[in-house]
C-alpha cells in the first residue's frame, strides 16, 4: 500500500490521454470531464464506487457493528449506496470540468488521480486496525508506518503545487487540497472506526473516492 499512489500511473495517464484527446477534438469540457470519469470508473473495474455504496449503507443501515458488517457484505446496493455513488459521480464531473478546462489540464488531471490514491495511506497506517480477521482489510490494516504517510502526503502536495502553478493556481494549492483532502479522508476513517471497528477493502475505496472529490472540487473553485 505504500506505494498506492505509483501504482495509480497507468490509470492517471489513461484519464491524461482522454482529457487531451477531447481537448484536440474541441469537446466542450463537462463532455469530455464525463468521459474522463468513466474511463476511471473502468479502469478500476468501479471497485472503489462499489466499495464507497457499501460503506455508506454500512454506516446508514447498521445499528451495530455486526449489522453494519453484514450488510457491507451482502452483494446488493441499497439506496444510500446508490445515492451516494449518483451524488459523487455528478460532483466529480461538475468539479472535473473546471480542471480540465484549465491550462495543462491533462496534467492536472492525471496529477489529482495520483493524489488521491494518497489516501490510502492514510487508511492503512500504523494503529488502524481491520474490521474484520479476516479479508484485504485485515492483510493492509497497518502496514504503512505513520513517517510514509506523512511523507507521502509531503510528495503528493509538491506534485500538485507544481502542476497547479503551471496550469495557473496559486503556489499553495497543492498543500491547501492535500490537506483538505487529508481532514476528509480522517473524518471518514473516524467514523468508519467507531461504526465499523477498523477498515475494510469497501472503506479504501470509499476513502479513495472522497479523497478525488476533495481535491477536484477545492481545484475547481479556482482560489487556491
Amino acid at each position: 500500500m505504500s506505494l498506492s499512489p505509483v501504482a495509480a500511473l497507468p490509470v492517471a495517464m489513461a484519464a491524461a490521454v482522454v482529457v487531451a484527446l477531447g481537448d484536440l477534438a474541441v469537446l466542450p469540457p463537462l463532455v469530455v470531464a464525463a468521459l474522463t470519469v468513466a474511463v476511471l470508473a473502468g479502469g478500476t473495474r468501479a471497485m472503489h464506487l462499489d466499495g464507497l455504496a457499501d460503506t455508506v449503507d454500512g454506516i446508514g443501515g447498521g445499528w451495530t457493528r455486526e449489522r453494519a458488517l453484514e450488510i457491507m457484505r451482502r452483494s446488493d446496493v441499497g439506496p444510500m449506496g446508490v445515492a451516494a455513488v449518483v451524488l459523487i459521480l455528478l460532483v466529480q464531473v461538475a468539479a472535473l470540468s473546471a480542471v480540465v478546462a484549465r491550462p495543462w489540464g491533462w496534467l492536472l488531471t492525471a496529477a489529482v488521480v495520483v493524489a488521491s490514491r494518497a489516501a490510502l495511506l492514510l487508511t492503512c497506517r500504523s494503529g488502524m486496525p481491520s474490521a474484520r480477521p479476516s479479508g484485504l482489510g485485515a492483510v493492509v490494516a497497518g502496514s504503512v508506518p505513520i513517517w510514509v504517510a506523512g511523507l507521502g502526503g509531503v510528495v503528493v502536495a509538491a506534485l500538485l503545487t507544481l502542476v497547479a502553478a503551471a496550469s495557473g493556481l496559486s503556489p499553495w494549492s497543492g498543500a491547501v487540497v492535500v490537506v483538505l483532502a487529508g481532514v476528509a479522508v480522517g473524518l471518514l476513517l473516524r467514523t468508519c472506526r467507531r461504526v465499523f471497528g477498523g477498515v475494510t477493502g469497501d472503506v479504501m475505496g470509499a476513502s479513495t473516492e472522497v479523497a478525488f472529490t476533495v481535491l477536484l472540487v477545492v481545484l475547481a473553485s479556482g482560489r487556491w
